[in-house]
């Protein structure tokens, strides 16, 4: 047998195998692909339907598990800057502002004593790491099942969370200010009488 036939032979398998292959993707579109759970044994193999599905018609199941997008329940924060600070990327950005007493209980009890004028994450520097809900005491900052959050301006991935408007916090600070200027009037004032009395 010589080389040329010997070649020839192994050209018409490789275009055979090719055509084969062709062919069966060709008709496979017509049977769409089942959305099916993780552990299912089509989920990572495909043996039957189309290797995509027809999103956002289709979508497949979010895993338990699963880090997406981050929610604040805000009413439930404590403005403790944990989430802040553990952040790799700094992508949560806190104003906090002290208040001059406590003004509320979050779910669990805890009391809030910290205003967030300013409770931002910019989703776009996010790395999906989950950090910030582990050390989250009051588990108000969470993962959610939302995965598609397709935008056209970057600045459209920037969540604001905080309620309080631009006045309501200089408002606060005033009073914070006023009530620390106070202290610090009593103080003196307790010290001037010391010193008067020795």
């Amino acid at each position: 047998m010589t080389n040329k036939s010997v070649q020839s032979k192994t050209n018409i398998r490789s275009i055979w195998k090719g055509l084969t292959l062709t062919l069966k993707h060709l008709f496979l579109p017509h049977s769409k692909r089942k959305v099916v759970p993780v552990n299912s044994d089509n989920y990572f193999k495909q043996l039957e339907g189309t290797s995509t599905i027809q999103y956002p018609k289709q979508q497949l199941a979010v895993p338990e598990v699963g880090r997406y997008q981050l929610d604040v329940e805000i009413d439930d924060c404590i403005v403790c800057d944990l989430c802040a600070k553990i952040c790799p990327v700094d992508c949560i950005t806190i104003d906090s502002i002290r208040a001059t007493e406590t003004f509320g209980q979050t779910s669990d009890g805890s009391p809030k004593r910290i205003y967030a004028a300013k409770f931002d994450i910019d989703m776009a520097k996010c790395m999906y790491c989950g950090l910030c809900t582990i050390v989250c005491p009051t588990e108000c900052i969470i993962m959610t099942n939302t995965y598609d959050r397709s935008v056209f301006e970057l600045k459209d991935l920037n969540y604001e969370f905080a309620d309080m408007t631009p006045e309501e916090a200089e408002e606060k600070r005033a009073l914070l200010e006023k009530q620390l200027a106070e202290k610090q009037a009593a103080k003196e004032a307790a010290m001037k009488k010391r010193e008067g009395g020795a």
